[in-house]
């Protein structure tokens, strides 16, 4: 197959060390061969042999980004729960909601009834929903099975889902996501349950990372440490969903443990941020959680930034907290709601989402990259953050060729 060159567009190269953030070229080119990128930059600098030797395509003045990382989802489970956002509304807190039965746990019971078949087909509709705004990488977490039949299934369906669709699909276990009815009040012996689970579940090839939620209504420190034991005794690399809903010094811990990632934060502390800096932990942000549980308490961006933590966004799509199916959105609530700059925002959805899943071969258009990006009717990356609603998506490149995804 011959080469593929993109010209008259405008590049968001999302290179780490841009002056400008996004590192923006107005006039670029861009090569693709295979699934790789081998050249991108200023036209006026592009080697005369492209020319003569790729296939060309005028991208007419498109604006053109790495493909959306969402590096944080929940896409695989059963059911909805509108009824628990109606009870919410009515006063009852998303606490109270987990303590009387609702929450994960509902979701639970949902997944476990549900067949594979069923699940995927689910899974399947929220995923072209982001495919259509132009996600080509995203994690997949389990959690809505909690017993090793269920966690199974759901990670076989994440799997299924990334070879049948033109998207990289990276699956976190996430056992330790709530204490299931059968082991009321039996808290560590689900642990080690859960211990029991990964590896089986590592050895069928279905786990990338292995996450916990640790928290009041979650997992403790201790639980959570001997989760993270068993992952580094499988090789395998964790992550932490962290500081939602209380300061639980979570982070610190995974931080110890050379976490890819801490998620949530609104109550991360200082100390907690300079662990995270320390271990090279990306902090990734959750703002459709924020929006839909009507939180109050911000992640700590300014420490964030002052500590130089990468900090990523993400969807977070959950039946529970954030049923969201657009990065786009996330975006602009990222910016709005969370004080982030739109260059802080793009990155948090490319280059620094992908470090957030250990994948560092894409995100940025840079030669050696993966040739996942995006054409948007847009002039400027800020527009992307900017109109709520609005999707300019034009065409996605998924590992160097066109695709026509049918809409959602």
């Amino acid at each position: 197959m011959k080469p593929q060159l993109w010209i008259h567009a405008r590049l968001v190269t999302c290179a780490a060390g841009a002056t400008d953030g996004y590192g923006l070229i107005d006039d670029g080119a861009l090569v693709c061969e295979g699934e790789q990128i081998v050249w991108a930059g200023p036209a006026r600098e592009l080697p005369p042999q492209w020319l003569q030797v790729a296939e060309v395509h005028d991208a007419q003045g498109a604006l053109i980004t790495p493909g959306w990382v969402d590096c944080h989802t929940h896409l695989v489970y059963g059911g909805q729960r509108a009824h628990e956002f109606e009870l919410r509304l009515n006063g009852a807190t998303y606490e109270e909601v987990a303590r009387a039965g609702g929450g994960i746990v509902s979701t639970v019971q949902a997944t476990r009834d549900a067949s594979a078949e069923s699940l995927y087909l689910q899974a399947q509709r929220r995923l072209k929903a982001l495919m259509a705004e132009g996600v080509t990488t995203l994690e997949i977490k389990s959690g809505y099975g909690l017993s090793l039949a269920h966690e199974r299934k759901c990670l076989q369906v994440a799997r299924r889902l990334g070879q049948q669709h033109a998207v990289h699909v990276r699956t976190t276990f996430l056992g330790a996501h709530a204490l299931p009815a059968e082991y009321t009040g039996r808290a560590d012996d689900y642990i080690q349950a859960v211990i029991d689970m990964m590896g089986p579940l590592n050895d069928a090839g279905l786990v990338d990372a292995v996450d916990v939620f640790c928290e009041r209504i979650g997992f403790s420190l201790a639980q959570t440490e001997r989760v993270f034991q068993a992952a580094q005794r499988l090789g395998l690399p964790v992550k932490l969903h962290a500081e939602q809903l209380s300061d639980s010094q979570g982070a610190a811990l995974a931080a110890r443990y050379n976490a890819l990632s801490c998620d949530h934060l609104e109550w991360l502390s200082e100390d907690g941020v300079r662990a995270m800096a320390a271990a090279g932990t990306v902090a990734v942000l959750l703002p459709g959680a924020f929006y839909f549980l009507r939180e109050t308490r911000l992640p700590p961006i300014a420490w964030l930034r002052e500590h130089h933590v990468p900090m990523a966004v993400s969807t977070d799509c959950n039946p529970g907290s954030s049923p969201c199916t657009s990065m786009l959105l996330m975006l602009n609530m990222a910016c709005t709601l969370m004080r982030l700059t739109p260059q802080e925002a793009v990155l948090g959805a490319t280059r620094l989402a992908a470090q957030a899943l250990g994948l560092h071969d894409r995100g940025q258009l840079v030669a050696g990259q993966r040739a996942d990006f995006v054409l948007w009717d847009v002039a400027h990356p800020a527009e992307l953050c900017y109109a709520m609603g609005a999707n300019p998506r034009r065409q996605t490149i998924w590992g160097g060729q066109p695709q026509k995804e049918t809409p959602p």
